[in-house]
């Protein structure tokens, strides 16, 4: 007992949080705003999470390898109350009115900007009322849409919101705004819309949800994916998203908050139901006097960190029934000079999508999820040094290149042309032969591109899986996101918000309410809750 004691005393604090990504930081920048004292454990020999900024390729180029556009983070509750804060320590963002556009393989595109008059403009008649139709379905329903997605919702608050919707809608009001919200992508767009190239500009966005354009509420996605980027564009950290995590450890450390690195955590110490402390893998013992905040996946929280603790049965199966989303792939070039695309109002778009529309996606998600190699994968192409130059040095530029429609076991190849390995895993062979498929696609819209690269750095989803252990499988938002396993049942169905049935054991991140995305919402509500 005295040895325990002896160890344990200068690891003590109010509260610890597990695990270093964008949620954990939000917690303990709040957490430790009201005075209490947090201790931040990160199992990697950096903090972040899925937030990092790395000159992968050559000196100079910096590359913010995971992550790296936040419209999600300065339109969340967490900014509003910290951003002046973070600003103070260093944080600093840039932006363009050009968030987004779409190129179809014959060349066209379509461009949404930050302004509503302009994007009415650009587009017919009938696709003018459509999207005007859509936005109008947002913002006339921001009270419940939000109020949703920004709070727990197992909460009297949460019930009180839907009886005032009901009460100013009428119950057929709210029938007819639910049933919308149910609506897919794909008809919203196809119904909706006659220019293909302004499907193929939105239908993409629905990647970067976890869903597909045909899942339930992936239409609600949609409009608002298109309201958010009118309403905050897409602004990135100057010089990289490393120096926001930099703000975000500067604040916190000034308030008292401690990080340490290089701690796997293996083991929540359980005692009368009660979480008492952690326990990593180097035998360390870190004491927590009020709660212990884990930003995991309910797989590593209930399968791995609670393995010795009495659970209830439906709580351990539906962990283990939890289940993942497709693979990413992620492609970082450093290029000689600036990208110049064939059609040059999208040089300074922030994110190009290379699709051919609806079906593409659709395609390639299916090819995915059966395990072959798409063989027309959706490129998403982010344009960091379009915003910021300092990403660079003077007179180069850099790509950020996503493939979000990937399996982590690969069957075969879609299009016949590449050789699987024997195992089915990702190795260096296999990812660079479908990067090559990549960037010779990616090639016929940037002229000249494969002899501006210097160097390039490819991320398969097996590399992903091992750089970040939330990122199971390759897949970048910790969990499939259907309606299944979202909302209300998210993470799991037998939990309510945040909590775990042992007390003092708060759940966070991409695997909970209210979903993957750098909001940093879940940690939000969870401190707010326990300050």
């Amino acid at each position: 007992m005295g040895q325990y004691m002896a160890q344990a005393e200068p690891h003590t604090s109010d509260f610890i949080i597990v695990g270093s990504g964008i949620n954990s930081l939000v917690a303990a920048a709040l957490l430790t705003g009201q005075g209490h004292s947090v201790c931040v454990l990160e199992r990697n020999d950096w903090i972040g999470g899925c937030i990092k900024t790395e000159e992968l390729t050559l000196p100079g180029f910096r590359h913010d390898v995971f992550s790296g556009f936040h419209p999600l983070f300065v339109t969340s509750p967490a900014y509003a109350e910290l951003g002046e804060s973070l600003h103070a320590h260093g944080l600093e963002y840039v932006n363009t009115t050009r968030p987004t556009a779409a190129v179809l393989p014959d060349g066209r595109q379509f461009t949404l900007t930050t302004s509503r008059a302009e994007n009415l403009a650009a587009l017919s008649e009938k696709d003018a009322s459509a999207y005007a139709r859509a936005m109008a379905d947002i913002e006339q329903n921001t009270d419940i849409i939000f109020g949703l997605l920004g709070a727990d919702l197992w909460k009297f608050s949460t019930l009180k919101l839907m009886a005032k919707a009901a009460w100013m809608r009428g119950v057929r009001g709210l029938s007819d705004f639910f049933g919308m919200s149910m609506d897919n992508c794909a008809h919203w767009l196809r119904s909706s819309f006659d220019a293909d190239e302004v499907q193929a500009c939105i239908a993409p966005w629905i990647l970067h949800t976890g869903l597909a354009p045909n899942s339930p509420l992936s239409g609600l996605m949609g409009k608002l994916i298109c309201f958010t980027l009118e309403v905050a564009g897409m602004p990135i950290v100057k010089g990289g998203s490393g120096n926001f995590v930099a703000a975000f450890r500067s604040l916190i450390e000034s308030r008292g908050g401690t990080f340490h690195t290089g701690r796997d955590v293996t083991e929540i110490i359980v005692k009368d139901n009660q979480a008492q402390a952690v326990k990593c893998g180097s035998g360390e013992i870190f004491t927590a006097k009020k709660a212990i905040i884990c930003n995991v996946t309910p797989t590593q929280l209930y399968g791995d960190l609670l393995a010795k603790v009495p659970l209830p049965a439906e709580v351990k199966s539906q962990a283990e029934a939890y289940h993942y989303g497709n693979g990413d792939m992620q492609i970082h070039l450093a290029l000689d000079g600036d990208v110049a695309w064939q059609d040059p109002a999208l040089n300074k778009v922030a994110m190009v999508h290379l699709t051919s529309g609806i079906d593409s996606v659709s395609r390639a998600i299916n090819e995915a999820e059966r395990g072959l190699l798409p063989a027309e994968a959706t490129i998403v192409v982010a344009q960091p040094t379009a915003l910021d130059a300092s990403r660079a040095p003077a007179g180069k530029s850099i790509l950020w290149l996503q493939l979000q429609e990937l399996p982590y076991h690969i069957k075969g190849d879609a299009a016949g042309e590449i050789d699987i390995p024997a195992d089915g895993m990702w190795d260096e062979v296999t990812k660079e032969a479908y990067a090559d498929r990549i960037i010779e696609r990616l090639a016929r819209h940037i002229p000249g591109l494969k002899q501006q690269i210097l160097a390039r750095a490819i991320l398969s989803p097996r590399d992903l899986a091992r750089a970040n252990i939330n990122l199971v499988k390759g897949d970048p938002y910790s969990g499939a996101c259907g309606i299944e396993q979202f909302m209300l049942w998210r993470p799991l169905k037998a939990t309510k918000n945040h909590g775990t049935p042992v007390k003092g054991l708060y759940h966070i991140g991409a695997s909970t309410h209210p979903g993957p995305g750098l909001g940093g919402t879940s940690g939000y509500l969870v401190a707010k809750e326990l300050g």
